[in-house]
């Protein structure tokens, strides 16, 4: 509860007058500031009854890509029975409030209110809860209350369409290691024929030479799994544009845009931070250690899906973490592809990424926001250096170690 100006000065004279009046033996006074004490608690009782609300929310869509229209609706009813609602309400919109009109609401009847929700910048937007202030007649005490609870919308970074896809990871007998587009069945040794073998799998030149049937016997090379690297500590993005570090936003255009394409051909990936993700109640199960299985759905499901953790991921300050989470890389060995998106203070660290290639047979590193290119052979790896995360999909068909 808060005095307005008005009510403080009321109270102020009340008291004054009360003094005087028992002071000086003047009942006209002391009426007076009987009288004024009087309004000022008669406003708190008014400004004290609590509305009956209900608040409902609608938001349409609640996950869109940057830049795309996002609006929300919010519905306020009036459950009351008796007393209409004479009432200033606000809702809270990320930065920004919005007011919604509640004056004379009567009994079973609602308000509706539409409004777009920012999207120019990639986050969760919080939306709610309704301020709703309640004034008594006079001006005198004002008493804001919050109705509904708050609900995200949820910004993704922009995806930008890729075409080429990685190769799995074939390997023969002898230890080689052959690219192998989406996985598929390969050849992998021979062997003496079988009663009730398939005669197409005779492998009729070899046996031949050797005076027997021989057999083909063929494995079927998995999947291409691909593990996304974004590298979120500040060190690795130091330069800012009006506080935003542009660098780490095309970072994650660009890690966006890998995970959806995956998901759309089909392919295992995993999404991991450098840093370790802070907790977040929103992100339903999800613990605050850096590289969690993100598999399911880039829409989310009973978890955060890729985008949603990349719409509500920011920077760390934890500048050492890179060696943490390459040590982990090394030792689980989570894919045969590795794609490393860092900023330009990121360009200096590339050696501990350089040793993960014994580990994993593709390595690529994107490079984005530096001033100059890379240069050619850093750390052994192939780097692609992008202002952007649309022209890291423009040169994404370049990068031969697919």
């Amino acid at each position: 509860m808060g005095i307005t100006a008005r009510g403080v000065g009321l109270l102020v004279a009340a008291v004054v007058l009360l003094g005087m009046g028992f002071r000086f033996a003047y009942p006209e006074l002391t009426l007076l500031g009987g009288a004024a004490g009087a309004a000022v608690g008669y406003a708190a009782l008014t400004a004290a009854w609590r509305p009956r609300l209900t608040v409902a929310r609608s938001a349409d869509p609640d996950r869109v890509a940057r830049g795309e229209p996002a609006s929300m609706t919010l519905t306020v009813r009036n459950t009351g029975r008796w007393r209409s609602a004479n009432l200033l309400a606000e809702d809270r919109c990320g930065l920004r409030t919005v007011p919604v009109p509640l004056l004379r609401l009567r009994p079973g009847r609602d308000t509706e209110v539409r409004y777009d929700v920012p999207t120019h910048r990639r986050g969760v937007v919080p939306v709610g809860p309704l301020r709703v202030t309640r004034r008594d007649p006079l001006g005198l005490v004002a008493l804001a209350r919050p109705y509904g609870a708050t609900t995200p919308v949820w910004v993704h970074p922009r995806v930008h369409p890729l075409t080429a896809v990685p190769r799995g990871a074939g390997r023969s007998l002898d230890g080689r290691l052959d690219g192998v587009p989406h996985g598929s069945i390969t050849f992998d040794s021979l062997r003496e024929y079988v009663v009730g073998d398939e005669l197409r799998r005779v492998h009729w030149r070899t046996s031949a030479r050797v005076g027997e049937l021989m057999v083909r016997e063929n494995v079927d090379t998995s999947l291409p799994r691909l593990v996304v690297l974004l590298d979120n500590r500040a060190a690795a993005h130091s330069q800012r544009v009006d506080g935003v570090a542009e660098s780490f936003e095309s970072a994650c255009e660009a890690a966006a845009s890998v995970v959806t394409a995956a998901h759309r051909a089909d392919l295992p990936v995993l999404l991991l931070l450098v840093a370790a993700e802070p907790a977040n109640p929103a992100e339903r199960g999800h613990g605050d250690r850096p590289g969690v299985d993100v598999d399911d759905d880039p829409t989310g499901g009973h978890r955060l899906g890729p985008l949603d953790r990349l719409a509500a991921t920011d920077l760390s300050d934890d500048d050492d973490a890179l060696r943490a989470a390459t040590t982990r890389l090394r030792q689980d060995r989570l894919g045969d592809t590795l794609i490393f998106l860092t900023g330009p203070g990121g360009r200096a660290e590339l050696g501990h990424v350089g040793a993960l290639r014994g580990a994993y047979p593709s390595v690529v590193v994107g490079v984005f926001g530096a001033a100059e290119a890379t240069p050619p052979g850093a750390a052994g790896l192939v780097v692609v250096d992008a202002a952007d995360g649309a022209q890291f999909a423009a040169e994404w068909d370049g990068v031969r170690r697919w």
